[in-house]
């Protein structure tokens, strides 16, 4: 299995073709104050997999800060890998919509992703307060 998308984003769609529509990927977000409240994002998925890992897969997605508490309950599924014809690999596209994302304090997070019980790849979000500007002379 390869992970070939795994992105934070503003919006993710899969349309009845498979293919994956992506808005506004991130890994930054800023905020006056804590806690942090996110009203609306989405994680986009792209996985390769070879013949071999035809089937049925269990996924979670675990969002931890830098202690490796959970900040929302994680996100266990399952999806299907199906091979069309004589293809070699087959890929899953998944958009897994986030609404009130909720960050108790600034400070870096990771988005974990596990097939299976294995682990496969994190991203990073990285969550400050405003960078004030400072005019210049």
């Amino acid at each position: 299995m390869h992970v070939e998308i795994f992105t934070l984003c503003d919006a993710a769609t899969v349309d009845a073709a498979g293919k994956l529509n992506i808005l506004g990927s991130f890994d930054r977000l800023s905020a006056a104050s804590e806690p942090i409240v996110h009203m609306q994002c989405a994680l986009a998925l792209k996985l390769r997999f070879a013949r071999i890992e035809e089937g049925q897969k269990r996924f979670r997605l675990a969002f931890v800060d830098s202690d490796g508490k959970a900040v929302m309950q994680p996100l266990d599924g399952t999806t299907e890998v199906r091979f069309q014809d004589q293809d070699s690999t087959s890929t899953v596209s998944m958009a897994l919509g986030i609404q009130q994302l909720k960050l108790p304090k600034f400070g870096e997070y990771s988005i974990d992703l596990a097939i299976d019980g294995r682990h496969e790849a994190s991203i990073p979000l990285f969550v400050k307060p405003p960078v004030s500007s400072t005019p210049l002379t």
